[in-house]
């Protein structure tokens, strides 16, 4: 097995098997053979589409043989989270409800990059229904963190995180509903990135989470997440909520430094309890971006901690997407998921539209704050990966006892605001493990959040780094 070509950028991959220095039987052969040897001990991949990806790959060559017009991904490898819908291939959603469901159609997210060329290597793991920040499920079992493998990995994208850390494949499809793409990526120590709510059309989806849950890439370099949504970005008349095409490359507009920017920064948005190493980590990294020429300025949000309008919106909403199942599959569903559907059926419409009306007073605070600034920068979590055993996650943090969402007090703000936010590594723990740094831009500004996370790569490169494993 060839590490090396398991490590290549997409966007170097893509222009070797365009030049025909390497082949897509070569790549596809190495991260199939990697995922064999390495997804037993992180579980990254529940289902690996073996045959028909080396199928696709020969196809793949002989096109390039022949002088076809091939995609930018052309024979590059793609994961797909189990969440998100695919043609003839299971697709579970983590759950013994959905164990042998076969859909019929793609996601679009899908059908746009097999258009683009790329090869679906299969389907990452996820927490049932992705209604945690952690991975592991009655189907599937735990997905580990390739830089330790006592700890987790994160979630609900914690299979496609683990699989872009661990060389099986440089690139992963995401979602987010509360951090699912910005947690495994900062407890991974890759890039991801929610873009703007409806920039990537979602459909076709379950039900819930309708207003808060983005499609978005995961990669090991911000341009190769870029090139991504290129590919995925755009309206769709099935998605209603989904945005006018901005008419604008990502890729491209990755390649210039934006200037005079007004940044601010907050370890802990006024309301977070911060681990000791995280806050150090950041703070350092902000120093970073103090280098790079923009006006940077710690600030003091006053937005309040909306964890209660968070909890009261995911809480009804799961309810009732599942409340008819419970009857028949309640022992087939996880613990507890089982008990936030019990928590949520009692949350009445009257509380549930009031939760709306608070969510949208807590967007006004956002507004009134991304007035003075470009963007935010804060921790990605609160905390660095945990083990396993945690659960759900730490019950104290620094020394104080925190709630069940206090280690992602970070995260899920900015999915009820719907504003594009990345996570980038920014630092390593004295353990060796990583630790993430959010950029949050103004409404509608992907390009600023994803010029900014260039600007931070070059300046403290993070992609050699790989986790010790292998």
């Amino acid at each position: 097995m060839d590490e090396e070509l398991c490590y290549i950028p997409a966007l170097e991959m893509a222009e070797a098997i365009r030049k025909r220095e390497i082949s897509c039987v070569e790549v596809v052969d190495a991260i199939l053979e990697r995922i064999e040897k390495i997804n037993p001990k992180i579980n990254a991949y529940c289902t690996v589409l073996t045959e028909g990806a080396r199928q696709a790959a020969e196809e793949a060559d002989e096109a390039v043989k022949q002088g076809k017009h091939v995609g930018p991904l052309h024979g590059v490898p793609v994961s797909i989270k189990d969440l998100i819908f695919t043609k003839g291939i299971r697709t579970t959603f983590g759950s013994k409800i959905f164990e042998h469901f076969i859909p019929k159609e793609d996601a679009i997210v899908v059908q746009r990059l097999k258009a683009a060329g790329a090869i679906i290597l299969g389907k990452t793991n996820t927490c049932e229904f992705g209604y945690k920040g952690v991975t592991d499920n009655l189907l599937f079992g735990v997905t580990r963190n390739p830089w330790n493998l006592n700890l987790t990995s994160g979630g609900s994208s914690g299979g496609a995180g683990a699989a872009v850390a661990a060389g099986l494949g440089p690139l992963a499809v995401g979602s987010d509903g509360g951090g699912s793409i910005r947690i495994p990526s900062s407890f991974c120590g890759i890039f991801g990135f929610k873009p703007s709510f409806g920039r990537i059309p979602k459909y076709p989806a379950l039900p819930g989470w309708e207003t808060l849950d983005h499609n978005g890439p995961m990669a090991r370099t911000v341009r190769d997440a870029a090139l991504m949504l290129d590919i995925m970005a755009g309206p769709h008349d099935a998605d209603r909520l989904s945005l006018p095409d901005e008419k604008v490359s990502y890729l491209k507009s990755i390649e210039s430094k934006p200037k005079g920017l007004k940044v601010a920064w907050s370890i802990d948005l006024g309301y977070a309890v911060v681990d000791p190493q995280v806050r150090t980590i950041v703070e350092k990294a902000v120093e970073v971006f103090k280098g790079l020429g923009w006006k940077l300025h710690e600030a003091r949000p006053n937005f309040g901690d909306p964890e209660p309008i968070f909890t009261t919106i995911i809480l009804a909403e799961t309810a009732a997407a599942l409340i008819d199942a419970m009857g028949e599959w309640g022992e087939k569903i996880d613990p507890p998921l089982a008990r936030l559907v019990e928590y949520g059926k009692d949350i009445s419409a009257t509380d549930y539209v009031k939760a709306t009306f608070q969510r949208k007073e807590f967007w006004e605070k956002v507004y009134d704050f991304f007035k003075k600034y470009d963007l935010l920068l804060t921790p990605t979590l609160a905390v660095p990966p945990f083990p396993i055993e945690e659960g759900m996650g730490p019950v104290v943090i620094d020394g104080k006892d925190v709630s069940i969402l206090d280690w992602m007090p970070f995260t899920y703000p900015f999915n009820l605001t719907g504003q594009p936010a990345a996570s980038v590594p920014c630092g390593w723990t004295r353990e060796g493990l990583p630790v993430g740094l959010q950029i949050v831009g103004q409404r509608f500004d992907d390009v600023t959040v994803l010029k900014a996370a260039t600007a931070f790569e070059e300046a403290s490169p993070w992609a050699q780094k790989r986790p010790p494993i292998g």
